[in-house]
């Protein structure tokens, strides 16, 4: 056992000088020969952008109809480019409280902001975070393939 001593202490030396090294090493790379670190964005980290027009899809002015009595609404415009992710959700921007006032969206039902154990909570439960795991865009679109399906009210 020690044997293997000096081997571990050698290690742990050279993880340090690594360690002290490679940031510096970074930081040299990343500049240009100018002096000023290069960027990826075409304006200015000051310049406010505007938000892109939402299009919207080729609705039904009443609305889709549901397959079936629980089904999550659809999606009437498109979301290409939503950042949904544990950091951010694009859909909470216009559709959470008080937003959705301001940009005239559907607000998210109050079922979202319950938990698991029934606590009503002041932000979207982790459950119901992620839109898309539900909720996708529909577009009035020719079927591709013949289709003969009756939805729940259609069946009856």
């Amino acid at each position: 056992m020690t044997g293997r001593l000096p081997k571990i202490l050698r290690a742990a030396a050279l993880v340090t000088v690594f360690a002290a090294v490679l940031p510096a090493a970074g930081l040299v790379q990343a500049q240009s020969s100018s002096g000023k670190l290069k960027t990826l964005r075409e304006e200015p980290l000051t310049d406010l952008g505007t938000a892109p027009a939402l299009e919207r899809l080729s609705t039904p002015a009443d609305g889709f109809g549901r397959a079936y009595r629980q089904q999550p609404p659809l999606i009437p415009h498109k979301i290409d480019g939503y950042q949904i992710n544990a950091g951010n959700n694009q859909c909470m921007d216009c559709h959470d409280w008080p937003a959705n006032t301001r940009y005239n969206a559907l607000k998210i039902s109050e079922t979202h902001y319950v938990d698991r154990q029934g606590v009503r909570l002041d932000k979207v439960a982790g459950t119901r975070y992620f839109c898309t795991q539900c909720h996708v865009p529909q577009a009035d679109a020719k079927p591709l393939v013949g289709n003969v399906f009756q939805n729940a009210t259609q069946a009856k």
